[in-house]
């Protein structure tokens, strides 16, 4: 429900034409099923000639209600088109979790 929530507002947000969402929640010391650490990659125009940092805000403020409430981790990675293709459509891979009990 959360990660639906994510994707329908960085959809209508940023129009991207990449757009993946990972629940990583399984990667924490978290319950079951839960949905607190995501990893989003936004590929989209509206990106061009934005520094990282305003990208991130941008995304940030998108997400606002989610990061105030159930959210506990999100991991953004922003790329314009060209961009995305110069990572041969990869992101980094996210870290094991250095916390928690796990």
């Amino acid at each position: 429900m959360i990660q639906q929530a994510i994707e329908q507002k960085l959809h209508q947000a940023f129009h991207p034409t990449h757009l993946d969402v990972r629940n990583e929640s399984n990667m924490h010391n978290v319950p079951p099923d839960s949905e607190s650490h995501f990893k989003v990659i936004v590929v989209s125009d509206v990106f061009a000639n934005e520094r990282l940092i305003s990208r991130h805000r941008k995304v940030n403020t998108v997400l606002a209600d989610e990061l105030a409430g159930p959210v506990h981790a999100l991991a953004i990675h922003t790329y314009t088109p060209e961009e995305w293709t110069q990572e041969n459509q990869l992101a980094p891979a996210s870290p094991n979790c250095a916390g928690g009990g796990k």
